[in-house]
C-alpha cells in the first residue's frame, strides 16, 4: 500500500490536520514535539466508483462507498516537527527523519499564516523558510548518510551507492540516472563534496519528492501569503488546506450533528434545537468551506493520483455480474501505478494469478486484451488463468 510521509516544523497544524484526515487520536497541542513516535494511520482517496454508473449496490471488501464515491485507504505517517538543522539530530531529528524514509512521498505542512517561526515559536515568519529549510534538511540529510559511509563507496562502482541509500527506498535505477544526468562517474566513484551535494540535491527530488499543504485558511494572512508563495515556488505543487476545519466537519458528522462528504463544500444540518455556541460555529464552517472548501480530500487526491502517478482499478471474476466468486459487487478497489499492465494486475492480485494468465477481458468493452493492454483510471478487468 502506498505510504505518505507527513512532515513538516514544530506548530504549524500538522498533528491536528493528521487527525483531520485519518480521524485518528494524535497528540495536538501549541508546543514542540507533540508527537515523539510517529503516528501512523489510514487516510483515503475520493474516485467515483462504477456503482452509480451501472445502477447497482456495491459491497466494498478493502475500501468504502459513500453516496457513490469510492473512498480507497492508503498508509500515512505523521512524524515529529522538524526543526533547522535535524540532519544533525538537532531536535531528535535523525529518528524523525529516519522514520519518513520508507514514505513515497511526503507532503510538507506550513503554517500558512506566518505566525510561527522555524521552531514553532509564536513570532511574525515568512512561510517560504519553511519550504526552503526542509530541503537543505533533506539534502543535508542524504549527504550525511552518504558522507558517513564513504569508506564503502570510494573508488568502487555506482551500485555502491545504491546499497548505501537502499533504507531510503531509493532504487538502483534511480541512483544511476541521478549520477548520469549529473556526468559524475559510475565505473570508479572518486566525487568531491560538490559532487556529493548536488548528487544529494537531485536524488532527494527523484525519490522523496514533496508536496505543501498550505494549512490554517481560516486565518486571515493565508490567502496573501499563499498567493507569493506560488510566485516563488512556481514549480511546487500548494494545495491550501484547513485542518482545524476538517477535523470539526468530521467529528460533527459522526456525531450525527450534520452530514459531511470529504471534498465537498457544503453539508447538510441533520440535527435540530443546536444550541447558539454550535450555531456559531456551523456558520463559521460553513463559511470556510463554502470559500473554498477545506483542502484536505484535494490534497490526498491529489498526492496519489497527481503527484504519484496512480490509477483506481476494479477486478471481477463475473464480468457481467461485476462479482467475485462470492457475489460481492464491485468488491475490490485496487491502486496502481499509471502504466501498469494487465498482468501486472493478475500479478497483483495473486502470483498465482500472473504465473497462469491467460488473458484479460476490459468489462466496458467487453473486449479481450492481452498481458500487454495497459489500464486506465477506473477500469473494471476480469483476469482469465489456465485452471
Amino acid at each position: 500500500m502506498v505510504l505518505i510521509g507527513l512532515c513538516g516544523k514544530p506548530n504549524c497544524g500538522k498533528s491536528t490536520l493528521f487527525s483531520a484526515i485519518t480521524m485518528a487520536n494524535a497528540e495536538i497541542a501549541d508546543y514542540p514535539f507533540t508527537t515523539i513516535d510517529p503516528n501512523k494511520g489510514i487516510a483515503y482517496i475520493k474516485v467515483n466508483c462504477p456503482c452509480t454508473e451501472f445502477n447497482i449496490t456495491c459491497n466494498p471488501q478493502n475500501s468504502k462507498c459513500v453516496d457513490g464515491y469510492r473512498f480507497v485507504p492508503i498508509n500515512i505517517i505523521d512524524v515529529a516537527g522538524l526543526v533547522p538543522d535535524a540532519h544533525k539530530g538537532k531536535g531528535l531529528g535523525n529518528k524523525f527523519l529516519t522514520d519518513l524514509a520508507q514514505a513515497d512521498c511526503l507532503i510538507q505542512v506550513i503554517d500558512a499564516s506566518g505566525r510561527t517561526n522555524l521552531e514553532g515559536k509564536y513570532s511574525k515568519s515568512d512561510p517560504k523558510n519553511e519550504i526552503l529549510f526542509l530541503e537543505l534538511e533533506l539534502i543535508y540529510w542524504i549527504k550525511s548518510i552518504l558522507e558517513r559511509n564513504w569508506n564503502k563507496i570510494k573508488g568502487k562502482k555506482i551500485d555502491s551507492v545504491s546499497e548505501v541509500l537502499q533504507g531510503l527506498k531509493i532504487n538502483e535505477l534511480e541512483v544511476e540516472h541521478t549520477a548520469r544526468e549529473l556526468n559524475l562517474n559510475l565505473e570508479r566513484i572518486d566525487w568531491n563534496e560538490k559532487d556529493i551535494f548536488e548528487f544529494s540535491k537531485l536524488i532527494k527530488e527523484k525519490s522523496k519528492p514533496i508536496l505543501i499543504a498550505a494549512n490554517k485558511t481560516d486565518l486571515n494572512e493565508t490567502d496573501e501569503n499563499i498567493k507569493k508563495l506560488k510566485i516563488e515556488f512556481p514549480n511546487k505543487l500548494i494545495i491550501p488546506v484547513c485542518g482545524v476545519a476538517e477535523l470539526a466537519l468530521k467529528k460533527a458528522n459522526e456525531k450525527g450533528i450534520i452530514h459531511y462528504l470529504p471534498g465537498n463544500k457544503e453539508f447538510i444540518i441533520l440535527q435540530k434545537n443546536l444550541d447558539k455556541e454550535q450555531e456559531e460555529g456551523l456558520l463559521k464552517l460553513k463559511q470556510i468551506i463554502q470559500k473554498n472548501g477545506t483542502g484536505i480530500q484535494e490534497l490526498m487526491n491529489i498526492t496519489v493520483l497527481n503527484f504519484l502517478n496512480m490509477i483506481v482499478v476494479y477486478p471481477v471474476e463475473d464480468e457481467n455480474k461485476l462479482t467475485n466468486n462470492k457475489d460481492q459487487i464491485l468488491p475490490d478497489a485496487i491502486l496502481l501505478k499509471k502504466g501498469t499492465t494487465a498482468l501486472d494486475l493478475a500479478f497483483a492480485i495473486h502470483s498465482d494469478f500472473g504465473k497462469h494468465f491467460i488473458r484479460a477481458i476490459n468489462v466496458r468493452t467487453k473486449k479481450i486484451v492481452g498481458k500487454e493492454y495497459i489500464l486506465k483510471h477506473n477500469d473494471i478487468i476480469k483476469i482469465i488463468v489456465k485452471t
